[in-house]
């Protein structure tokens, strides 16, 4: 980055002063918001002429996450900062805690300094006996696990026998007792956990994240819903508002209000999952539920599944129903299915009241008209109309007594303001469409702006939680609020759910799905949850796909496609027997095998089955007529090339070594039809190349045919929505659908919600669209992993 003007180099170099790294100096100039914070806590911190780096990394936090609505409380904390009575992140984040629970209100420095730790010394030895505790307690579970213990769960005891510990500390003595305990790291301690020797019974797998690093994974990393507040902290709600007169509102929650709160909540944590009923969800909605179901869980609270149906002619109850039946699938289950139709009354009167209070107008603009003046900073013409003669067009608008684009309801805000989510928002429009969930009763329906926060505040809900393009609505949501005398719940955007080679955004979704560019929402090749379902991904799969990840407010870009197929795969390798199917299927008559004959082989479903466990193996029929792949024979040989050739051997995985003795071609001289080969009973033949094959139960019995279906990326390049001509950039090759691939005969008792391993070929599961004539396959994700060597962004 090049610093363009002189302010950005004088706050440059005072950023390195405080002992910022330069990355994170020149990464904070290219936000203005976090520049102007942070110069100012420099200023009112007295440091200009430079400090240590550990008090200039707490003042950059303080600048970061300071609780907005307890400004006034920020001088203390840097008082104490700067005298190194607090001194690390843990004592920083209960000093955020304390301010949020005061807000702008008095406080006592004898609480704030308990609550802190201030003058708590942890010694060396304090920390020593606190490691010696847990490892006692956890003994018997390090010793059979050994360095594969999770590290992180014995740092959270520790962190709760002694909170103000330095973490750093920590980790030096629970290595040094790790190894005074388990001696050396040996091979054996860095091997994958050796798989069961039977089938695994298909459980939910734990939502743990497989890549997880090797290096002891901080408490944060363990629990990532850690960053967020108890519902007790809720007086806060995190935002500034910005007013064009040069004012600061700072909104909050008064003690009553959050009391009146936790008395309605039991004092637990409330979320919601709103998701509109327009179309199917896709992979980022499951973020969505992993963040609002999964905190309610980990809190042990509530999570509503919330429609939010306020725009009846996009809404189906195709998508409702869908939407019902994925969450489940997903993992979760709501505490209540609501609507936001449920409180069309209640919004309505709400509106009523914000009329009469002065804050919303009926406006006749039409909507070229509203883009236009918002645009410009122009009021409308109808802003200062009367109150009375609003609620009058208003009560008429309700009525059906205006036509439709002929008058809205309009929020009064901040039409000079620097953000234009201020410029007086539609709260409601007309619309003579019945709905799905109301039917007929309304012809005026609330707009998301208006309807949200206020259902919101009505259900109590303590985490409003949302992607990071709604955090300028943010300034709006409280505003409503606070113009209705309503409870502010605590709003908080994370980073969204972004991944390679695919489109999320439900109108390009919707386009695909309409023209027909692949076969309908559940698609296996689109990234909707119907369709990785129907690909056959597991919901354990994608919620650790999804764990890994995490929940930040960082922008964390485009997540490459390996990242979730590593996962996917992760869990297929543990789950999916193995079995041998063959795409393109090329003749082998084996002459010196008796016409007829039939050996029965064991086949390994498990790559570790052992020979006493009859379980792990299956039987395949040898004859002498087997199919080979297509590509697994070549007319001229080659050093590098491990298939079969004239003259050349090859190993008949699970059966015996073949040479190839004649190749038989076509009517056209140049097509092999047939390869003749003898095969050595002996096994005394060591070739290298090793082939999976099928073969002919009996002459007069056809291998079992199959329909198998390869998925690739559904766009050529990383990131097409980005793309003008998004539609040109669609893989040409996304999908190959082979009618008749041969089978190994077990293959014909799968079921639907079966999973194989295609040996060479793959992991497969088995499609709908298959019927006691013929089982369908799709490929789940391939047998390669890019993802585990270097693809892990």
């Amino acid at each position: 980055m090049v610093v363009k003007d002189e302010e950005s180099r004088k706050s440059l170099d005072l950023f390195l002063k405080i002992g910022l790294d330069e990355r994170t100096a020149q990464n904070t100039l290219a936000n203005a918001k976090v520049t102007a914070s942070l110069n100012a806590v420099i200023g009112e911190a007295a440091v200009a002429n430079g400090c240590n780096k550990a008090v200039g990394n707490l003042l950059y936090t303080v600048a970061t996450k300071f609780p907005a609505n307890a400004l006034i409380h920020r001088p203390t904390l840097l008082e104490y900062i700067v005298s190194s009575k607090i001194k690390n992140a843990m004592q920083l984040d209960a000093a955020f805690a304390f301010f949020t629970s005061v807000g702008p209100e008095n406080f006592h420095l004898n609480e704030f300094e308990k609550a802190c730790g201030v003058g708590v010394d942890v010694s060396l030895e304090d920390i020593e006996r606190a490691v010696a505790e847990v490892f006692e307690e956890n003994k018997d579970a390090i010793m059979e696990q050994r360095y594969g213990i999770n590290a992180g769960n014995l740092y959270k005891q520790i962190r709760e026998r002694q909170p103000w510990a330095d973490m750093k500390s920590v980790k030096e003595v629970v290595t040094r007792k790790l190894h005074e305990l388990l001696g050396e790291r040996t091979a054996a301690d860095d091997q994958k956990p050796v798989k069961k020797k039977e089938k695994p019974v298909k459980v939910e797998v734990q939502v743990n994240a497989v890549d997880a690093p090797s290096v002891p994974p901080s408490e944060e990393e363990l629990n990532p819903f850690s960053i967020f507040p108890q519902p007790e902290e809720n007086i806060k709600v995190h935002t500034e508002i910005f007013f064009s007169n040069g004012t600061i509102w700072r909104p909050y929650n008064t003690k009553e209000k959050l009391e009146r709160h936790l008395n309605a909540t039991g004092a637990k944590v409330y979320t919601r999952f709103p998701p509109e009923p327009n179309g199917y969800l896709h992979i980022g909605h499951a973020k969505a539920m992993f963040i609002d179901f999964g905190l309610a869980k980990e809190r042990g609270g509530c999570c509503y599944l919330r429609f939010d149906d306020t725009n009846p002619e996009a809404e189906k109850k195709e998508y409702i129903d869908h939407i019902q039946e994925i969450v489940q699938w997903m993992g979760w289950e709501p505490f209540k299915v609501t609507y936001t139709s449920d409180y069309f009354q209640d919004l309505y009167d709400l509106s009523v009241e914000l009329i009469r209070r002065g804050h919303a107008y009926v406006d006749h603009q039409l909507p070229e008209e509203i883009k236009e003046y918002r645009e410009k900073k122009l009021n409308s013409p109808w802003r200062d109309r009367p109150i009375e003669e609003s609620l009058k067009l208003f009560d008429d608008m309700r009525r059906g007594m205006i036509e439709e684009g002929k008058a809205t309801l309009r929020m009064k805000q901040d039409m000079q303001s620097d953000n234009f989510n201020m410029y007086d928002l539609i709260a409601y429009r007309i619309k003579y469409t019945p709905h799905p969930h109301a039917g007929d009763k309304w012809c005026i329906y609330p707009s998301y702006d208006y309807s949200h926060c206020i259902v919101d505040s009505l259900e109590n809900i303590t985490h409003s939680l949302c992607t990071l393009e709604f955090e300028t609505r943010r300034a709006s949501y409280y505003w409503l609020l606070e113009a209705l005398d309503l409870y502010k719940p605590y709003v908080w955007e994370y980073s969204r759910l972004n991944v390679t080679n695919t489109v999320m955004s439900k109108r390009k979704l919707n386009r695909l799905v309409t023209e027909k560019w692949v076969d309908g929402w559940d698609d296996p090749r689109l990234m909707t949850l119907a369709g990785l379902r129907r690909r056959g991904v597991t919901s354990t799969a994608i919620n650790t796909f999804i764990r890994g990840i995490g929940i930040t407010r960082s922008d964390n870009s485009l997540i490459r496609l390996d990242r979730l197929e590593y996962h996917i795969r992760e869990e297929m390798n543990r789950t999916a027997p193995r079995t041998m199917v063959v795409l393109h299927p090329l003749k082998v008559v084996i002459t010196n095998l008796e016409v007829g004959s039939v050996m029965h082989l064991d086949a390994k479903k498990w790559p570790d089955a052992h020979a006493d466990d009859a379980s792990a193996f299956y039987k395949v029929p040898f004859t002498n007529v087997v199919y080979i792949e297509c590509s697994d024979f070549r007319t001229k040989d080659s050093k590098d090339y491990y298939g079969l050739a004239p003259g050349k051997s090859v190993l008949l995985r699970y059966a015996f070594p073949i040479k190839c003795t004649e190749v038989v071609y076509g009517d056209d001289k140049e097509t092999v039809v047939e390869i003749r080969a003898e095969y050595d009973p002996s096994k005394k033949t060591k070739p290298k190349g090793v082939l999976h094959w099928v073969a002919q139960p009996s002459p007069a019995v056809e291998p079992l045919k199959v329909e198998v279906r390869l998925f690739d990326k559904l766009f050529l390049s990383e990131n097409p929505a980005e793309l003008d001509d998004w539609l040109a950039d669609l893989n040409p090759h996304s999908k190959e659908v082979i009618p008749e691939a041969y089978a190994a005969p077990t293959l014909a008792n799968a079921v639907m919600g079966d999973k194989f391993q295609f040996e060479r070929l793959g992991y497969f599961s088995i499609d709908p669209d298959s019927s006691a004539e013929k089982l369908v396959f799709n490929r789940t994700v391939t047998l390669r992993d890019s993802y585990s060597k270097g693809g892990n962004k």
